[in-house]
């Protein structure tokens, strides 16, 4: 295959969508073309390929176009799975992601977010507001925290795709205020979450790319790991 002929993955660094499809690509051992965009200035083509206008998408040939992260996922890791991402048994797997991408998700964007929801804030200060749903969030987190208090990953003892799947979100929770998140109860799931920050896998994806412009070079995806 061609450089020209990868697939072409259109992606936001720092989003936790974009994050988790680059986890599962690059840990499939595949390779694609690498469009890193900014958000206020996206690429016709992307446009073009996905009206919605969201990242991550994969565009895995002119008539396969993939627009969500959990489907790039799924096919990056039914194209290889060398770590045994992929668990047998895929339930626990799918209520942890629906968990993390429904209620959680909210609360996340709400506690990060508060003048985004005016419209919610009722009685509430933006303050009080993002305090609210740092709590509701925090839930989620503590069901996190006891499955980690058991094994080491999510889904057990070894790595899988549920850990890939949601941590890119935890990292974003964490980082809206670090100091609190450190100050919480659950030294398992920061144990896990700082595992995940110091891996040679999250080092590789978080790689810094200019934005996309049409007359550049392909970039490959992954970089080599040093």
């Amino acid at each position: 295959m061609t450089t020209e002929s990868l697939p072409i993955l259109y992606s936001f660094r720092r989003c936790p969508y974009a994050m988790r499809a680059r986890l599962a690509i690059a840990a499939a051992g595949l390779q694609v073309q690498l469009r890193e965009i900014v958000l206020r200035n996206k690429p016709a083509h992307l446009l073009a390929i996905s009206p919605k206008g969201t990242v991550p998408v994969l565009m895995v040939s002119e008539h396969h176009v993939i627009e969500q992260s959990l489907d790039i996922m799924y096919w990056a890791l039914g194209q290889s799975d060398p770590q045994r991402l992929l668990p047998s048994d895929t339930a626990v797997l799918t209520a942890l992601i629906e968990a993390n991408d429904g209620p959680f998700k909210t609360h996340l964007d709400r506690y990060k977010y508060p003048p985004r929801y005016p419209e919610e804030h009722g009685d509430l200060s933006p303050e009080a507001f993002s305090a609210l749903h740092r709590q509701k969030g925090a839930q989620h987190l503590l069901n996190l925290e006891q499955r980690l208090a058991q094994h080491d990953y999510l889904l057990g003892s070894t790595l899988s795709m549920a850990d890939f799947a949601l941590a890119p979100f935890v990292r974003q929770f964490a980082h809206t205020d670090l100091d609190w998140f450190k100050a919480q109860d659950w030294p398992h799931l920061w144990q896990w979450l700082q595992g995940f920050l110091n891996s040679k896998p999250f080092a590789q994806v978080m790689h810094k790319y200019p934005a996309w412009q049409e007359q550049d070079e392909v970039t490959l995806f992954p970089p080599p790991i040093h």
